[in-house]
């Protein structure tokens, strides 16, 4: 069966009152985007309160569909066949070939609904619906009518043209990224932070992100499954402004002048002062992160009050109350997770205590961070200077 568009089904959208024409903009423009990476010219188009993708003559289904499913806003993807309006007779002579072609051996319970956006189209909905039932239930004699739970709903749009479709295939949801301004991901190479990227951009919003690199404890092996995972969460979120930040020279000093035991606290701590450092650069509304409480020991509620003292941005944390396999299963359904446990390991993992502090005082703290006073600044100011920024699409 040849498909000639897509009908695209979208929901929060619907509901934004007079800005919806935003929202809409705002999804025909990341489908246009997806669209790009796929060959043929695809037309992205606004009908009547309805979004359409319209194919060219040959091109890839199935990639088609992939490029769709992964643009946040969209609930549904139905594929439409196109016929042309030679009056009631032929269409229902259509509509029986669509589920020839579709249904060779229909024998399950079904019903037809008709929306008749062309108003000067002589027949009622209802009627059409009836009628074309009455067709279908002739070609398959098996076929049972149910309009209250069926199990195939045949949905016919008559417009300048007839538009048929029987299928609604699963979209991401969320929102059009965009919508919601930008945010900040601290990025590791683990499998939390990709997910809770993935997670706020859904809900429309534009990602940037940060990764704090430590040569030579951390690998360029380390740095790469770092830029590999950015590239994942970038076929949803769009393309990410992605900050490597050399962080050996602020670890080795804070591990030379602080107590072991509170050495990850005070690494968090520098490391959300330099996300959003990099975020307010880059118009950012927040920072976002993996954290889950208590997953481990810089991830309690005494830690995560420690390491949000120093930021003046909001921070987001989707991934808050998700045990680890819930965020497993979100990884896998994105495709991050087989990256996320390459076997190179991060800053994060490498200047570890073997007791470190569960509870952290934060007067203790600060007063830990005093003994830096001397050359922080300038090593903050260094690794600002030397980041490196890589466009990932």
């Amino acid at each position: 069966m040849t498909f000639h568009a897509f009908l695209i089904k979208y929901a929060e959208i619907a509901i934004k009152g007079k800005n919806r024409y935003l929202f809409e903009d705002a999804l025909v423009k990341q489908m246009k985007l997806a669209l790009s990476k796929v060959e043929g010219e695809f037309e992205v188009k606004k009908e009547q309160g309805r979004v359409y993708v319209f194919c060219p003559e040959e091109y890839d289904f199935d990639e088609t569909v992939a490029a769709l499913k992964k643009v946040f806003g969209i609930v549904g993807i139905c594929p439409v066949v196109i016929y042309e309006d030679q009056g009631f007779e032929q269409l229902a002579k259509d509509v029986v070939s669509y589920m020839k072609n579709c249904y060779p051996d229909f024998h399950k319970s079904f019903k037809v609904y008709t929306r008749r956006a062309k108003k000067s189209y002589p027949i009622p909905s209802m009627e059409i619906s009836a009628e074309l039932g009455g067709r279908i239930l002739d070609a398959f004699p098996e076929a049972a009518v149910d309009v209250h739970h069926p199990e195939m709903t045949l949905s016919v749009e008559i417009r300048e043209k007839i538009y048929v479709y029987s299928e609604t295939i699963k979209g991401p949801g969320g929102m059009p990224i965009g919508t919601n301004g930008r945010a900040m991901l601290l990025l590791s190479g683990g499998i939390d932070s990709p997910v809770a990227g993935y997670m706020i951009a859904k809900r429309g919003v534009k990602i940037d992100a940060v990764y704090f690199h430590a040569p030579p404890y951390t690998s360029e092996r380390a740095k790469q499954k770092v830029v590999d995972l950015a590239r994942l969460v970038a076929r949803y979120s769009g393309p990410i402004r992605l900050h490597i930040v050399n962080f050996t020279d602020i670890q080795l000093y804070i591990y030379d002048q602080c107590p072991h035991e509170e050495l990850t606290i005070i690494m968090r701590r520098y490391m959300m002062r330099i996300a959003e450092h990099f975020a307010q650069e880059s118009g950012c509304l927040g920072l976002i992160t993996g954290e889950s409480i208590g997953q481990v020991a810089s991830q309690t509620l005494q830690s995560l009050a420690a390491t949000n003292e120093v930021c003046t941005l909001p921070v987001y944390r989707p991934v808050i109350g998700f045990d680890k396999q819930e965020i497993v299963e979100i990884s896998r359904e994105i495709d991050t997770f087989e990256t996320s446990i390459q076997p190179f390991e991060d800053c994060c993992t490498i200047f570890v205590a073997k007791h470190p502090v569960t509870k952290p005082n934060l007067k203790v703290i600060r007063r830990s961070e005093e003994k830096l006073n001397e050359k922080i600044d300038a090593l903050m100011e260094e690794a600002f200077r030397t980041t490196e920024i890589l466009e990932i699409s």
